[in-house]
């Protein structure tokens, strides 16, 4: 935690007073950085899921069996994923979020721009008739959650720290 000192109480006061003027602006960077590390270890759980490749996947599914993600469904899952820009509602509360946006590349006639990488983060992370359970995002989540407060408060007091001084 920093320590900072004042000559007075005026001074805390306009100090405090400038502080409120870039609240957001420093909650913003503090959860910036905070989603950045939750969502590098989601990352690196990306790109340790199990993969089958299309010829496997399309035999376990005429069997109605479950099979890993496809290597082309995990490259969409990866290449898609992102952070959202922070946002504040109506309550005051600070929010980004982590996610998948768009299509992957394997096109079917249910799914002819492709399958959605939402879906088939879901379909990952609970598991399915047709695809074994890989939990990725909650894991990448619980195992990452002090570093990402750590780093949050890091930020945190480096911010104030600068504005105090000044």
């Amino acid at each position: 935690m920093a320590r900072i000192t004042f000559n007075g109480l005026k001074e805390y006061e306009l100090k405090l007073a400038a502080l409120k003027e870039v609240s957001r602006d420093i909650a913003g960077k503090a959860i910036a950085a905070g989603a950045a590390v939750i969502a590098d270890q989601v990352k690196t759980n990306l790109n340790g899921l199990n993969t089958t490749d299309d010829k496997l996947a399309l035999a376990a599914y005429s069997k109605k069996t479950p099979t890993y993600l496809t290597k082309r469904a995990k490259n969409g899952l990866i290449s898609s994923f992102g952070i959202t820009p922070m946002t504040v509602d109506n309550d005051g509360y600070y929010n980004v979020k982590l996610g998948f946006d768009g299509y992957n590349e394997i096109k079917t006639k249910k799914y002819p721009k492709g399958q959605p990488n939402q879906l088939m983060a879901r379909a990952c992370e609970s598991g399915s008739t047709a695809m074994i359970k890989q939990p990725f995002m909650q894991k990448a989540v619980t195992s990452s959650r002090k570093k990402a407060e750590s780093k949050m408060a890091e930020v945190l007091d480096e911010e104030i720290k600068k504005r105090m001084e000044h």
